[in-house]
């Protein structure tokens, strides 16, 4: 089966073409970094402009590289949320444009469900298993029973692990975006420099929190603080939060196979402390290629593939390839 995949959440307009859930034809990511980097975070109605101009050169782009055409699609999944509202509602009106014109069908995807299937492009997934997902809007665990059955065991209480690293970016006049830029940053710097507080959340230790942190931050900076030595010391707080309670979920729920994903994924510290701390427990860990931790639209094809492969009754799916020809589009 070849599903085109379309993700539009945030500020990367993404097309994808995979084969059976598992082998990518093309994946095509377009940036608004040059947009957004001026204000230092994400202005959502430029972001949902810029997806108009820049999804139907993506899509063809997507399906070029795959040495397709439309027609041969047999499946379209989209992003259906969380994200800006404007920029989802732009990726949702050009599949289900494309899915009433074929007569295809069309699986809405969570972001989120995408993200935990993308380590699986690369390596065997080994099921159940416990993800962690941490982006810019995003920190929670998972238990993932199968591609299609996952049931989030904790998030945060407030600030994602994105959100504060952008946040600390914005703070040391790093730029954005910040997540980047403070790992580069925290290489030059001592960790020990600042006993910044390990997130914690009263009567919930699988929680996360990261507001506290970013605010100890924010006092700790003044005109002669080292900026290398304030990025290092978060880092190392925000790590050992994600890492901590990460290993603690997966000895408390018997899981010994761990997924990273999402964008904060892409981080070398927590990379290496999770691996380091999964080998002392017996436990291994795995996670996708940067290019995958990152929003694309391979992950939504995936998601979508198991989706329908696991339920292609389900009505929401079969309301496209059942409409009439003189049936009005639905929005």
């Amino acid at each position: 089966m070849l599903i085109l995949g379309i993700e539009t959440s945030c500020d990367e307009t993404a097309v994808a073409v995979v084969k059976d859930g598992r082998d990518i034809l093309s994946n095509i990511i377009a940036t608004q970094y040059e947009v957004h980097s001026q204000y230092g975070g994400i202005v959502p109605e430029l972001a949902s402009r810029r997806h108009m101009e820049n999804l139907p050169v993506v899509v063809a782009e997507a399906l070029k590289t795959a040495g397709l055409t439309v027609a041969e699609i047999d499946l379209f999944a989209v992003t259906r949320g969380p994200g800006l509202l404007g920029a989802l509602l732009v990726g949702l009106s050009a599949a289900k444009g494309m899915a009433w014109a074929l007569r295809k069908p069309l699986v809405p995807v969570h972001h989120i469900h995408g993200h935990i299937l993308a380590a699986g492009f690369t390596q065997e997934l080994a099921w159940p298993f416990l993800c962690l997902v941490a982006s810019g809007g995003h920190t929670s665990l998972y238990r993932v029973e199968s591609p299609a059955r996952i049931s989030e065991i904790s998030s945060t209480r407030d600030d994602a692990a994105g959100e504060a690293f952008d946040k600390v970016a914005k703070m040391l006049g790093l730029g954005f975006p910040g997540g980047p830029a403070v790992e580069k940053e925290a290489e030059k710097g001592n960790p020990a420099s600042f006993d910044f507080p390990v997130p914690q959340v009263r009567g919930d230790k699988l929680a996360f929190s990261f507001s506290g942190l970013k605010t100890a931050v924010r006092n700790a900076i003044n005109d002669s603080t080292a900026k290398a030595d304030v990025a290092a010391s978060f880092q190392r707080a925000a790590v050992t939060a994600m890492v901590s309670k990460t290993i603690a979920a997966a000895e408390q729920l018997y899981l010994p196979f761990i997924v990273l994903a999402g964008g904060v994924a892409c981080n070398g510290e927590l990379r290496k402390r999770m691996k380091e701390a999964a080998d002392k427990k017996g436990m291994r860990v795995v996670w996708p290629e940067p290019v995958l931790c990152t929003d694309n639209g391979a992950m939504i094809a995936a998601a979508g593939y198991y989706l329908f492969r696991d339920n292609p009754d389900n009505p929401a799916f079969a309301e496209f390839k059942m409409l009439d020809a003189e049936a009005n589009l639905p929005l």
